[in-house]
Order: C-alpha cells, then sequence, then structure tokens
C-alpha cells in the first residue's frame, strides 16, 4: 500500500543565504544539509517574507503576506504578548482535517499569551520557546529587561512550563523531532513536522565540540559555523530516521531561513555590548532588517524523492508564503479554500516550470519593495546595524534603488536613472500594494497587535 505524503519544515534563524557548504560556504561543514541538497533541489532564488522574524514565520505558516497576516514587526516576547490572530490559518490546521499529525519543535515567536501559543494555531504537539530568543543553556528570555522587565524562563512542552537547564536548545528541538517521526511511523499516520530551529541566532552559544571543529576561524565566525554544524547534525538525525522508518521516499523536506544574517549589538550576559558579524556576507547587499538581497535572499532547500529530480538547482523565484499553498495542494487539499497571497510552486519545483508570481512585494517600516522578473525596486531603502548602545541605526541609501538582478544579484548599481520608465511602472504598482496593506492594518490589526516597533530606521 502507498504510503501517504508527509511533510517536514526547517527553518533556521538570522541564517545568510550562502551559509552552506552546498551554497558556497567554504569555511563551513554542513554534510547533512548538503546531503539533503543532493537529493533534492537547491533553489537560488528563494526569499524570506520580511527580514526580521515574527513576519517572515507568519508568512511560512499561513501563505499571506505579513501584513495580510496580521504580523508586520518583530513581536514582543513578556508572558501577556499578543501574537497571530487567532482568524488567520496555518498550514498545520489545514492540514489537520486531512489526517495530519502536526507538530512544531524549536522557535515560535508568534505569541506569547494564552490563546496565541502553537496548540491555539493548529499544532497537535510541541516544544521549545515562544519569544524571539533564548539563552541556549538556561532557556531564558533576556530581551525584555530594556523594558524594565525581568528575565523570563520560556520553555514549554504542549502547554507546560519545562525545565532543561544545561541542555543545549538545538539538541533538545533534534530529540524531540526524531522521536515525533519514530511515533508517526509507529502509528502509521501522516505528519506535518515544523522544525523552526533558532540557531544561529543570538546569543551566540554553541558546544565545545562544535566550537573544536573550527579552530582557526574568527571568534564570530567561529561560533556561527559552530551553531550551524550542531543544527546540520539535527538535519541528519531527521534524515537517518525517516530512513530508518521507510518515509524518505515519500516526505517532502524544505529548509529555509527566516532572514538574513544579524548585525545587532545583543549580548546580556556578560555586559559586552558587541555586534555580531558572524554570518556570511554572500556578495549581498544589507542583511536582517534591510528589504536589499541580504536581508532577504534566503538559503532554501527542498527534497521530495518520488517527485524531485535529485541534484536540481532552481533558479525562478518563490518565498515562504508559498509554501502552504504547495503543502497543501501537494496533499490533496484545494488552496483556493483559503485566502492566501502564496501560490502552489511545485510545478517549479518539480517540472522546471517558471515562476508563478508576476511580481512579488516587501514592506518593513518606511521600506517597501518590489520584484518583477529580474527588476527589483527598493524604496526608502535601509541597510541596519547596531551601535554600541544597542540602538540600530540606518546606513543611508538612495530614496529609489533599482536593479537588475540577473546581471547585479549583488544590487551593487543603482539603475534607477538609466530606466525610469521601469522605475514609474514598477513604483506605481508598489504603492498601491502598499496602500492596501495599510489600509487593512489600520481597520482589522493595528490595535490587536503588540509589536517591538523597530524605528530606528525610520
Amino acid at each position: 500500500m502507498q504510503r501517504r505524503l508527509s511533510f517536514v519544515v526547517i527553518l533556521s534563524d538570522d541564517q545568510a543565504a550562502c551559509d552552506l557548504g552546498c551554497l558556497g560556504a567554504t569555511d563551513l561543514r554542513t554534510p547533512h544539509f548538503d546531503r539533503l541538497a543532493a537529493s533534492g533541489a537547491i533553489l537560488r532564488s528563494w526569499y524570506s517574507n520580511s527580514p526580521v522574524c515574527s513576519p517572515s514565520r507568519a508568512s511560512l505558516l499561513t501563505g499571506r503576506y505579513p501584513g495580510n497576516a496580521g504580523v508586520r514587526a518583530i513581536l514582543r516576547g513578556h508572558r501577556t504578548a499578543s501574537g497571530l490572530p487567532a482568524e488567520v490559518p496555518t498550514i498545520a490546521s489545514a492540514l489537520r482535517p486531512f489526517g495530519y499529525r502536526t507538530a512544531l519543535y524549536g522557535k515560535w515567536h508568534l505569541g506569547v499569551r494564552e490563546g496565541s501559543r502553537p496548540h491555539d494555531r493548529g499544532f497537535d504537539e510541541w516544544f521549545g520557546f515562544l519569544a524571539g530568543c533564548v539563552d541556549y543553556y538556561s532557556h531564558i528570555f533576556y530581551f525584555d529587561m530594556d523594558s524594565g522587565r525581568d528575565p523570563t524562563h520560556d520553555l514549554w512542552e504542549d502547554g507546560r512550563e519545562v525545565w532543561r537547564n544545561g541542555e543545549y536548545f538545538t539538541n533538545l528541538v533534534t530529540e524531540r523531532a526524531v522521536a515525533f517521526i519514530r511515533r508517526a511511523a509507529r502509528d502509521g499516520v501522516p505528519f506535518f513536522l515544523y522544525v523552526p530551529y533558532s540557531a544561529p541566532h543570538y546569543p551566540m552559544h554553541a558546544p565545545r565540540e562544535y566550537l573544536d571543529r573550527f579552530p582557526d576561524l574568527a571568534d564570530d565566525r567561529r561560533i556561527t559555523a559552530a551553531m550551524i554544524a550542531a543544527m546540520d547534525d539535527g538535519v541528519g538525525a531527521i534524515l537517518d530516521e525517516l530512513e530508518r522508518a521507510g518515509l524518505r521516499e515519500d516526505t517532502a523536506v524544505f529548509f529555509q531561513s527566516d532572514n538574513g544574517p544579524s548585525r545587532e549589538t545583543r549580548n546580556w550576559l556578560n555586559g559586552r555590548t558587541e555586534p555580531y558579524y558572524g554570518g556570511g556576507s554572500c556578495s549581498l547587499k544589507g542583511h536582517k532588517f534591510s528589504l536589499f538581497e541580504g536581508g532577504i535572499r534566503s538559503p532554501a532547500l527542498f527534497s521530495w524523492p518520488a517527485r524531485v529530480r535529485a541534484g536540481s538547482d532552481v533558479r525562478e523565484f518563490g518565498l515562504a508564503m508559498d509554501i502552504f499553498p504547495t503543502l497543501l495542494a501537494a496533499a490533496g487539499g484545494a488552496p483556493g479554500d483559503y485566502e492566501l497571497d502564496g501560490l502552489d510552486v511545485l510545478p517549479m519545483l518539480t517540472a522546471g516550470a517558471p515562476s508563478p508570481h508576476r511580481e512579488v512585494f516587501w514592506e518593513m517600516g518606511r521600506q517597501t519593495a518590489i520584484r518583477r522578473g529580474n527588476w527589483k525596486l527598493v524604496l526608502n531603502g535601509q541597510v541596519i546595524e547596531s551601535d554600541r548602545t544597542q540602538r540600530l541605526i540606518g546606513q543611508p541609501q538612495p530614496a529609489v534603488f533599482l536593479a537588475d538582478l540577473d546581471a547585479d544579484p549583488g544590487e551593487t548599481r543603482d539603475l534607477s536613472g538609466e530606466r525610469s520608465d521601469m522605475v514609474r511602472e514598477l513604483r506605481a504598482v508598489a504603492e498601491v500594494w502598499r496602500a492596501r496593506i495599510e489600509e487593512r492594518w489600520e481597520r482589522e490589526w493595528k490595535r490587536r497587535i503588540e509589536e517591538v516597533g523597530v524605528t530606528a530606521h525610520e
């Protein structure tokens, strides 16, 4: 009897677009990510929907642009913080009626208060933390200390607070993901497994065994490499369990990062205020918080041995919000039954079809961006870094920046003066889209969502 299709979605955190061995990194060793890539497709032009955590995750799970999902900026992490609106379906809730067992192990960051947690958004089982980041060993959330709130322990399992002090968070996530696959295989049920690792997001913590693999790297890069290596071993354990259970052929595995690498200053444990520059530059402009390619271009892999040719190289573009309709359609569901901005990209991934998107959009603070074909326009673009007081500072950029991504993927040359016709055309479309986002935000979501509200770049 043919098994029903299962899904594993793996998300990394603040990982640069080139920070895998299979994507060109020569100072990292990621044999299991490389193995995943070799068994399927590398997605060369894949994007997150936002250059920061919460909106990107909202889009991945809901299939909508962040503004249409009700999450446009980083959500707070205290115990009463609101999150993803209850009326917005997730891919987990959409798959459950088809008999799928659903689980999340890792970082949520879509609401902390009761009623905003994973089990309220379609997940049968879950383990991890609810806020934006925790100490990897004590699992304490320190971020809101700047707001006068005390540090908060933030580790949960199926709605209960649990304590695993001294255990490395990445390893805890992997252990539970593997155990979930084993149980689902034993019970003969299809599953949707969402594994949002927090690596390599700050605070920069890694076990000695992983640091020792990279003795010759500079400190920032060494810790980043070690954190990615621990995650890579986790990916290997997940793939091994799928193979042991005889599920690999009929399990689609997708991987991407939530946004580009961080240039923030966030070290609460020892009093230092040093920025983290461990992520690869990838020859891309910008990083986290920016709508230039370095902030939103993502490492991405897709493997489904039954349908995707091993060693495929997909250069058409897609976004995180495409995962909802793609997986739902693959499971036999009807994406048209839901309000979605994403599109089914399975023909693009399996048969070499062009991207189904005519154009796609991003927004962050005052920044707006649009991509149509090879053309990308960024309005009020920013490149954001922290200073040593932890303030986010925007480096001045042209108010209008046009790039031909085929010829210039690093956005090194502004063509707005040479192609004013293209600027006018794309700007008009982008401004209409942005106005619709703003109108809906004011009407439906603004009063209900509590955000960190990144304003340094406005």
